[in-house]
């Protein structure tokens, strides 16, 4: 039996030095680090992110819990009781097949500031994510989502009709043939004919993206467009390697608890199981969630940046595979 760990020795020596400059990066700037349970008696309801179900025996009888995708939920609960600016870095798991980029169980650096906006969460993630990744240049790029495929491929992704957008998954993605819904299509045209164009040797920083793709965002109308629905949130690569997922954060509890009834919805129609709503998360914004941006980081894919490797379980001590 393979009993070797993944990662060698000078993966785990950069790992740690990574989480101290995390840890000192935050504590210059007076950001609480919190823990939150890794068990949750509420799965994720996001249609295309799966939890992992942990039948326990705690109370006496068999309960179901799940282990957190992020420890969003639980974060915005210690928000709404008054915790100021925090940070956690914590193990997550997600049910997803393992890939070169990806391991079920993986590390997350969420955080969120209080009163930022969405460029100035940006401008801090860049500073931070700078100070991790050697090798890598300075002058970071940031690009509206519209502007990625107007550049590229020559449409405006929030007006363009579902027809052309198919005719362009058709014409564009090898191998591809057949028809998807607006969302779906813009999401293949991204990661097949975009993402690979992003400069390998600096941080690409995509922001405004359409409001169907908000999750737990705020939206606004566009400036350009004033009918439609811009979701204020961004994402972060180093070349076309995703590192995070920033929001400017949906404060209203209504709006929070409309969206995760769509997901439901969505995952009705998508025949997956109907995971229960986190009834502790909607109270927590009931009572008052402050304005806020947050971001979700994936450590391990910076790790792989830093130590210029190209498998996540390269800078692991032991892959999903090997745990």
């Amino acid at each position: 039996m393979h009993w070797e760990p993944s990662g060698d020795q000078h993966s785990r020596i950069e790992r740690a030095n990574m989480l101290r400059k995390i840890r000192e990066f935050f504590y210059e700037k007076g950001v609480l680090e919190v823990e939150t349970p890794a068990l949750s008696s509420a799965a994720n309801t996001d249609p295309f992110i799966e939890s992992l179900k942990v039948a326990t025996t705690q109370t006496g009888q068999e309960e179901q819990r799940y282990l957190h995708t992020s420890p969003e939920y639980a974060m915005k609960r210690l928000l709404a009781a008054g915790s100021g600016d925090i940070y956690q870095i914590c193990k997550v798991w997600r049910a997803e097949p393992s890939s070169r980029q990806h391991n079920a169980e993986f590390t997350m650096l969420e955080y969120y500031r209080l009163g930022f906006k969405l460029s100035t969460l940006m401008t801090e993630v860049n500073t931070l994510l700078l100070s991790l990744i050697p090798n890598i240049t300075k002058e970071s790029h940031y690009t509206s989502y519209a502007s990625l495929f107007l550049d590229n491929l020559g449409f405006d992704p929030h007006t363009v009709n579902e027809q052309l957008i198919n005719s362009a998954v058709n014409d564009l993605v090898p191998g591809f043939i057949g028809d998807l819904d607006r969302q779906s299509a813009l999401d293949l045209l991204l990661s097949h004919c975009i993402e690979p164009l992003f400069p390998k040797d600096r941080l690409t920083f995509v922001y405004d993206y359409p409001g169907s793709q908000s999750a737990l965002a705020k939206t606004e109308f566009s400036i350009d467009h004033p009918d439609v629905l811009i979701a204020k949130r961004f994402e972060v690569y180093a070349g076309n390697l995703e590192l995070g997922n920033g929001y400017e954060e949906l404060t209203s509890a209504a709006k929070n608890e409309t969206v995760l009834k769509n997901e439901l919805d969505t995952r009705r129609k998508m025949n997956l199981p109907l995971e229960a709503i986190d009834q502790r998360f909607l109270a927590a914004t009931k009572a008052g969630l402050p304005e806020c941006s947050g971001i979700a980081i994936g450590i391990d894919r910076v790790l792989m940046l830093q130590n210029g490797v190209s498998e996540i379980k390269q800078v692991m001590n032991f892959s999903w595979e090997n745990a």
